[in-house]
């Protein structure tokens, strides 16, 4: 199965996305938040993110989804820092933290299919939340 890593500067973020999406997809689902610091501080770090990786890998592949700034550099280095066979299976997905962490995952679930959950990935990013109202 797909796992999913969420990366915010918040420990309370990641979390809440996570526990959010696990309203709509079963517990044996592996979406592993990583938020904040190893010390509780605001910001990211690559060897947490590392960790959540390895922990939501089972063969399939990663999807990870960061929020601002130095959570994509610190996700970036995190790959760096894993063994290739995982290395090679882990994406870091264009999407909104919240409303693409959902996406993603659902599409994650149901079918276990990397072009797919990449497809709602960019649906998520594009999608308009309000119509034109003029």
């Amino acid at each position: 199965m797909i796992g999913l890593v969420v990366v915010s500067h918040s420990r309370k973020i990641a979390e809440g996305v996570v526990e959010l999406i696990y309203e709509m997809v079963d517990k044996d689902f592996k979406i592993i938040p990583a938020g904040g610091t190893s010390d509780g501080r605001i910001g990211t770090d690559p060897i947490m993110i590392k960790e959540a990786i390895e922990k939501a890998y089972d063969g399939d592949g990663i999807g990870i989804i960061v929020d601002i700034g130095s959570s994509l550099m610190n996700a970036e280095l995190a790959m760096e820092l894993l063994e290739e066979e995982i290395r090679k299976k882990v994406i870091i997905l264009d999407t909104p933290i919240v409303e693409g962490s959902i996406s993603v995952a659902v599409q994650a679930y149901i079918s276990n299919n990397m072009e797919e959950v990449l497809k709602a990935a960019e649906e998520a990013r594009t999608t308009k939340k309000l119509q034109e109202q003029f």
